[in-house]
């Protein structure tokens, strides 16, 4: 992922250092493991931890060149880095990589990775969340009209409408921790995944160590379905920072203006146009979103490889582990600011509903009209008749708001009180069930209505 788009802790993960310095660990503990159980001596296991460790801290650009020498002669990062520990650690580092093959030390490398890059994600959710959790509690009560096909439908929350973004981005939580579960796997079962030259609970105690769970078939690599689930719980959460990316820039429109980003102090919207104010935040988290998106597919055609393993894979991981985890990491803290600071305008939320003469409750008033015991088709009919010409003489002179049709309406007269159309005609009635829906979501019922 290019700078622009990539913050440091994430960047960290997936840098030559750190991959090379759990490289170390693995390749050290399983030497550990061997002491233990009496296949090689335990001061050789001492020697390759105490030098290697003493190698890792002081790791700088030198050695990393130095791998990269290694490797220009080799064509094989792992025996690369192993010739460079060897010359680190001396004789003993004849007991490094004793019986493993180069796929155990880069798989569950990789799963470390992912697990650590996993757990930022999880923090940037929980941010999300927190942003989200506190514009639905203070505009819980704030009315706002409610859009299907783009088009005026009824009265709804702006806090109930933010309600439902953060229980999307709690179950994807409870995605990315599944993902999370089925991602960290260890596997040290040695060429084609036979434990020929290596005892299991080498690989137990390594898979310990790290915090991860044995691989119970690796056939030589982690079986590929895993990471194809991984990327596709991150294209998910991606989807769904779209979604309210989307609903923002359609809340900034000129013509809507219910909410919209807020605008710096000497910030600039165009080079031409002074008084542009741009979604240029969720604009950019539409496009990130697409590239997070785009490493489902090489993740699930990762899954069939050529026997017991081939390296077809490989390319692929090394862009689209970095770039989907670093680009989701960027994308989830952009929404978790841009939504904290927020500008949401209730005025105009309220101006917006009744904008179309108050058409929007036709729902209610047919619901009126169907419990005073007229035959829904009529009331249907009725109804629209009186909205169909708000709407069609709306602005004019002599045109009526909906209110004033339904009261000239010679079917409608005397078939319902007054108290009943007033109540009809409350945008605040399709608020009635609101705290039933907090308790779901939330766990409480939030703040009462002022």
């Amino acid at each position: 992922m290019v700078p622009r788009y990539t913050r440091p802790a994430m960047l960290a993960i997936w840098a030559p250092e750190n991959r090379y310095r759990i490289w170390f660990n693995i390749e050290a503990l399983a030497c550990e493991a061997m002491a233990e159980l009496g296949e090689i001596p335990k001061e050789a296991a001492k020697t390759i931890r105490e030098r290697g460790d003493a190698a890792m801290a002081a790791f700088s650009q030198a050695d990393l060149d130095r791998i990269d020498e290694i490797e220009a002669e080799t064509r094989h990062d792992v025996i690369a880095f192993l010739t460079w520990l060897a010359e680190k650690v001396g004789p003993d580092s004849r007991f490094v990589h004793l019986g493993m093959t180069s796929s155990d030390v880069l798989d569950t490398c990789l799963a470390v990775q992912l697990v650590q890059a996993t757990d930022l994600l999880l923090t940037d959710l929980d941010a999300v969340l927190a942003a989200l959790k506190k514009l639905a509690f203070t505009h819980k009560h704030t009315l706002t009209i409610g859009r299907s096909h783009g088009i005026h439908a009824e009265p709804t929350s702006f806090g109930l409408k933010m309600a439902g973004h953060y229980a999307e981005f709690q179950r994807n939580r409870e995605r990315l921790v599944t993902a999370r579960a089925e991602i960290a796997t260890c596997a040290i079962s040695g060429a084609v995944g036979t434990f020929a030259h290596l005892d299991p609970r080498v690989e137990t105690y390594v898979a310990e160590k790290l915090g991860l769970k044995p691989e119970p078939v690796s056939t030589q690599i982690i079986p590929r379905d895993r990471h194809a689930a991984y990327f596709c719980a991150l294209a998910v959460i991606a989807s769904g920072i779209e979604r309210i990316a989307t609903e923002v820039r359609h809340l900034q429109r000129s013509e809507v203006r219910e909410a919209e980003e807020f605008f710096h102090p000497g910030q600039k919207g165009s080079s031409a146009m002074p008084h542009k104010r741009n979604p240029v935040l969720s604009e950019n988290l539409t496009g990130l979103a697409r590239l997070v998106r785009a490493a489902v597919v090489p993740a699930l055609e990762n899954v069939a490889l050529w026997h017991e393993r081939d390296i077809s894979h490989s390319s692929v991981e090394r862009n689209i582990c970095p770039d989907a985890t670093i680009g989701l990491d960027f994308a989830l803290a952009r929404l978790a600011g841009m939504m904290d600071k927020l500008v949401v305008y209730p005025e105009q939320m309220a101006a917006n509903i009744e904008s179309l003469g108050g058409v929007v409750h036709s729902g209610e008033v047919l619901l009126a009209l169907a419990r005073a015991g007229v035959l829904r088709e009529d009331a249907y009919r009725i109804v629209q008749r009186c909205a169909m010409d708000t709407w069609r003489n709306l602005g004019k002179p002599d045109g009526r708001t909906f209110r004033e049709n339904l009261d000239a309406d010679p079917e409608i007269a005397g078939r319902i009180a007054k108290e009943i159309l007033d109540a009809a005609l409350d945008s605040r009635s399709h608020l009635k069930a609101i705290d039933n829906r907090y308790e779901l979501v939330f766990g409480e019922k939030g703040p009462s209505a002022p």
